[in-house]
C-alpha cells in the first residue's frame, strides 16, 4: 500500500495539532505519511520532497507550520499537487497570526488552501474530498461523514428541548 496523503511538518513539536490529521484519514482509511521536513533546516530535503511527491502517489499534501510558516509555500511553489496549509500557534508565534498570514498570501499562481489555526482535522477533510471526486468508494464515506454531522446537530437540537427554563420557549 502506498500513501495517498502526505501530512509534512515543520517541526515534531507540531504533531500534537497534525496528529488529528492523521486521526480522521486513518478513521477513512485512506493511506498517509507524515514526515518533519523544515524549509529553513533541510531546504534541500524539502525541495527533494515537493518535486518528486507526485512521482511517489500521493495526491494531496497537508503541510502544517508555525511561526514563519514558509513550509506550506515553498511545497507549493515545487509541486503540482493541492497543498493545505495549517498554520500552528507555535511557542514563538503571535498568537497564531504570523502563521496564518504566511500561510494564507500566497502570491498569484501558488495556492495553498488554508485551513484554520490548528485546523489540521478539516485538512485531512479536504484532502479526502479533493481524493474522493476521483475515488467512488471514498466518495460514500466523505457522504456519510457529512450525513452523521447534520445527525449530530439534530440529535443537539433534540437534547435541547429537555432544558429547562422558567422563560424557555419550546
Amino acid at each position: 500500500m502506498k500513501p495517498l496523503v502526505s501530512i509534512i511538518m515543520g517541526s515534531t513539536s507540531d504533531m500534537k495539532v497534525m496528529e488529528e490529521a492523521a486521526k480522521f484519514l486513518d478513521e477513512m482509511e485512506i493511506p498517509f505519511e507524515i514526515n518533519a521536513l523544515s524549509a529553513h533546516r533541510v531546504p534541500e530535503m524539502v525541495m527533494n520532497f515537493a518535486k518528486n511527491a507526485h512521482n511517489r502517489g500521493i495526491k494531496a499534501i497537508i503541510a502544517g507550520a508555525g511561526g514563519a510558516a514558509h513550509l506550506p509555500g515553498i511545497i507549493a511553489a515545487l509541486t503540482p499537487l493541492p497543498v493545505i496549509g495549517v498554520p500552528i500557534k507555535s511557542s514563538n508565534s503571535i498568537d497564531g497570526w504570523d502563521s496564518i498570514l504566511s500561510i494564507l498570501q500566497m502570491p498569484a499562481g501558488i495556492p495553498v488552501a488554508t485551513v484554520a489555526l490548528d485546523g489540521a482535522k478539516n485538512a485531512a477533510i479536504l484532502a479526502s474530498q479533493i481524493i474522493a471526486t476521483s475515488d467512488t468508494a471514498l466518495f460514500k464515506k466523505v457522504v456519510k461523514f457529512k450525513k452523521d454531522l447534520a445527525s449530530k446537530i439534530a440529535k443537539a437540537n433534540e437534547d435541547l428541548k429537555q432544558v429547562k427554563f422558567k422563560f424557555k420557549i419550546d
